[in-house]
């Protein structure tokens, strides 16, 4: 063999070997920037970097998924064509699942490279990359097209362990989040018993998430006066949570000024339509009594009515007005009222009772539950809320798609 074909074929080996050596320290570099945890746009670059200076690219477009779209994270050289055009000049290369040549595709878009590389994943595609704009059209081999497959798959990968980083901290915030809520919630919540000369109250509040819409609250209003109210927010969660409370701390501040019970309900009708502009409401039961005249006095926001028990007889109380939150000024508002005898009692609730996941219209609605407030109405007010939530829990069986509350008052 003469001389110069040697030393032509050594220098070759020298060249390849040179290029294979650029290759691994351009990999390692990429792969000690993921686990330092580089930032994304740095990440990029270093992809972009690569892509120009060791494989000698001039132009790059580089899509990956991102929900149900496909955005471009990295574009240079040429002119740059929209996102969606880019990703309906790859779907039109559907069929080809590995790094392959754009050498005779006839499309607009397509004509403008030389080498298309597709990324699957469970036969899904993932990615796209489009290059051309070679510094020598001989530049491109098929070792090169595996490498831009490698290090294109080494950089989703990084991006989708960020992503996963991420949702996990956003999950794992929004947990504390809701666990503070809770926490707030449970604060807010009142005494769930109580028992004195003239009554004997007994509640239950059960969430059908950790953070729940219902809300109930009891005070002696003074030495003859106790009031209470039952309500349920609009909506679940922190935002429902957050205008309990301040809902909570209207009600008691109004109360502790006013003794108009209509005048109560109307300023927090103002309350809440100023707080959330429109964009939640609440139905309210509340109820006034004086254990000294024996009078009851309530307003039915909307709410489900309270249902009154008195010598085996069930009575629905509705008077009121509509749901606050909702209008400027409350179209109506008829308080209620009537003389307790002793040994009545008053079963307040809240909407999760009745509704269920499955249709229960036959085996539990409001009659039916007039049926069972008869049964157990001679108990205690604990004993008769053990007796409805067993009830439910025995006899209707499906589950509950709501918070439920429930507050029972014993006169005695």
């Amino acid at each position: 063999m003469p001389p110069n074909e040697t030393n032509s074929g050594e220098d070759e080996l020298i060249r390849l070997l040179l290029k294979r050596q650029s290759e691994l320290n351009s990999l390692l570099e990429l792969t000690r920037a993921i686990n330092k945890n580089i930032a994304t746009p740095v990440l990029i670059q270093m992809l972009e970097v690569i892509c120009r200076n060791y494989l000698q690219i001039g132009k790059l477009r580089f899509l990956i998924a991102e929900g149900n779209n496909y955005i471009c994270i990295s574009k240079y050289g040429g002119t740059f064509e929209p996102t969606g055009e880019l990703y309906k000049a790859c779907k039109h290369l559907k069929k080809i699942k590995e790094p392959a040549s754009l050498e005779g595709i006839v499309h607009p878009v397509l004509a403008k490279y030389d080498y298309f590389i597709p990324i699957y994943q469970k036969n899904k595609a993932i990615a796209y990359a489009l290059i051309g704009d070679f510094n020598s059209p001989d530049d491109m081999v098929s070792n090169d097209l595996n490498f831009m497959q490698t290090i294109i798959n080494v950089v989703l990968v990084a991006l989708e362990n960020k992503k996963l980083f991420k949702e996990r901290l956003e999950s794992e915030r929004f947990q504390r989040e809701m666990e503070l809520a809770a926490e707030m919630q449970n604060m807010l919540i009142p005494v769930q018993s109580y028992t004195d000369d003239h009554i004997d109250l007994s509640a239950r509040y059960l969430p059908h998430q950790n953070v729940g819409g219902d809300y109930f609250d009891f005070v002696q209003v003074n030495d003859h006066e106790y009031l209470w109210c039952i309500a349920d927010v609009s909506g679940k969660g922190i935002s429902a949570a957050l205008l309990m409370a301040n809902f909570q701390a209207s009600l008691r501040a109004w109360v502790s000024v006013e003794d108009d019970l209509a005048a109560i309900v109307e300023k927090l009708n103002q309350i809440v339509l100023r707080n959330t502009k429109g964009e939640k409401f609440i139905t309210l039961f509340i109820a006034i009594y004086n254990h000294e005249t024996r009078k009851l006095t309530y307003v039915n926001a909307g709410h489900n009515p309270a249902i009154l028990y008195l010598n085996g007889e069930a009575t629905l109380l509705k008077a009121g007005t509509t749901i606050i939150g909702a209008f400027d000024e409350l179209p109506f508002i008829n308080p209620g009222e009537m003389q307790i005898e002793p040994g009545s009692l008053i079963f307040n609730y809240t909407d999760g009772l009745l509704d269920r996941e499955i249709e229960t219209a036959k085996i539990w609605n409001e009659d039916r539950l007039l049926s069972t407030v008869k049964k157990h109405g001679k108990l205690s007010a604990e004993k008769f809320n053990q007796a409805i939530l067993h009830h439910v829990d025995h006899h209707v069986k499906a589950k509950p798609i709501d918070d439920i509350t429930v507050l029972t008052l014993k006169f005695k």
